[in-house]
């Protein structure tokens, strides 16, 4: 993933749109440590901090609607990836500041044209599949309490020009996504509040009524039969908490525990999968 995202990085800057200085210097994301010390002009972004956006963090599963019914998938994980971005001559003394500060600002320039990342500049595992997200940048922006000079310090060398360089990427810790079939159609049923019954359907795991399937009241012994539409009724039942065993033919029984009141007269069972 990081790897992949070095590439994209690499790609922007070497577009043929970027400025001369720009593609004509080498891109490196090795440590700028003491002992770094390139033989050519060079770009270096040094990878230093990983961390989740939390803001930008989807609150529990995700449902998604298809052609054919919806898809449920657990959040996605938003990654804030932050470069810091330093140049480097081979030149000597003066020449050598003034080379390496025409590089950076030139750098500077050039990616803060990009709020985004395009997908043109995508590669690897961030083009396929491809990102949910846009790849979103910023660029100089520093937090707030953090010194450089401590990273340099911790590096061991002398603080140098330098800016940070943040994509926020997006990646996905799981892979379950669930499919599930759309209703074809919403029907509205009722019982009369005079003549109260416990009543609902039966249907089976695609969402089709479950014709011939019978439904005991254990506490009673009182029983009905599903019919084409996958409807029931149980007559003359008091009020009270009941479990129902529904089972169709050739199928295991299934135990569904309901309140059956004056304002709770209809359930509906869905059978599990045989």
């Amino acid at each position: 993933m990081f790897d992949d995202l070095d590439a994209t990085v690499k790609a922007l800057l070497d577009d043929a749109a970027a400025p001369q200085t720009v593609r004509d210097a080498d891109v490196s994301f090795d440590t700028p440590d003491r002992d770094y010390k390139p033989a050519q002009a060079t770009l270096n972004l040094f990878l230093h901090e990983v961390a989740e956006n939390r803001s930008l963090r989807e609150e529990g599963p995700v449902t998604m609607r298809t052609d054919t019914g919806f898809t449920t998938r657990m959040p996605y994980l938003r990654v804030d990836c932050t470069y810091l971005v330093t140049a480097w001559s081979n030149q000597t003394g003066g020449l050598k500041a003034a080379a390496e500060h025409r590089l950076l600002g030139s750098t500077l320039q050039w990616l803060g044209r990009f709020p985004v990342i395009g997908e043109a500049f995508h590669r690897g595992a961030l083009r396929n599949p491809p990102q949910p997200y846009p790849l979103s940048t910023t660029v100089a922006q520093t937090r707030e309490g953090r010194s450089s000079a401590e990273f340099w310090s911790a590096l061991g060398v002398v603080p140098r020009p330098a800016f940070p360089l943040t994509v926020t990427l997006t990646a996905q810790p799981y892979d379950e996504v669930v499919n599930e079939v759309a209703p074809k159609a919403v029907r509205v049923t009722g019982t009369p509040p005079e003549h109260p019954q416990l009543a609902g359907r039966v249907l089976d795991h695609n969402l089709a009524p479950a014709p011939g399937a019978t439904v005991l009241v254990v506490q009673t012994g009182d029983q009905a039969v599903a019919g084409a539409d996958g409807e029931f009724a149980v007559p003359d039942l008091e009020f009270g908490r009941y479990t129902l065993r529904v089972q169709r033919s050739g199928g295991p029984a299934q135990e569904v525990a309901m309140e059956y009141a004056a304002t709770h007269q209809r359930i509906t069972v869905v059978l599990q999968q045989p």
